[in-house]
């Protein structure tokens, strides 16, 4: 099939051929890219995702160019962007991934989070900022990240979580902690 043809069924609405269409382009190594980031602009979010799930697949996607996708006005193409960074991790994403930590939509925080933890060291100070400032919510999720990064300087402030209210938080922060290796009993003092 030709490129405009893969194209055409990435967008037909079908999923099935969408799927197959997904492979096929992102099998096309660097040739379909630019025709694939155009369609990252169109007005139809369905479009939009199936560009970007496309682009997850291609090994050689050039994430800088998802980047502002992670503030798309869809969800599911947050979601989608998100989980593309997961499979291209890229520390330049750090910052807007950190946003998406408070995105009111739970299945993108946590897909952020998630790339977060893959990104590794590079997105420790930033998550250590959203753990410091953020909502609740980011909060948990920047912790878990640091949970599964395992990065020593997440410590101190894990420590401070294990005085806090949320069983979540407490949750996360022990965790982390005994994945760096320090199993102990926390007492608060009375």
């Amino acid at each position: 099939m030709s490129l405009q043809s893969l194209l055409a069924e990435l967008i037909s609405g079908d999923e099935v051929r969408a799927e197959n269409a997904a492979i096929k382009l992102a099998a096309l190594n660097d040739e379909a890219i630019p025709a694939l980031l155009n369609l990252t602009r169109s007005p139809n979010a369905d479009q939009r995702w199936w560009a970007i799930r496309t682009l997850a697949l291609a090994p050689h996607s050039l994430t800088v160019h998802l980047i502002p996708l992670l503030s798309d006005s869809a969800p599911e193409v947050r979601a989608a962007t998100a989980l593309a960074f997961h499979a291209h991790p890229d520390e330049k994403a750090v910052p807007a991934l950190c946003v998406l930590l408070s995105d009111v939509d739970p299945l993108v925080a946590q897909l952020a989070g998630n790339a977060l933890s893959v990104i590794g060291s590079p997105a420790v100070l930033n998550l250590l900022s959203v753990l410091k400032d953020a909502r609740q919510s980011a909060r948990i999720q920047a912790l878990r990240a640091l949970a599964e990064i395992r990065d020593h300087r997440a410590i101190p402030l894990m420590m401070k979580v294990m005085e806090e209210e949320s069983s979540l938080l407490q949750y996360w922060a022990k965790e982390g902690l005994e994945r760096l290796g320090l199993d102990m009993v926390y007492i608060k003092p009375g």
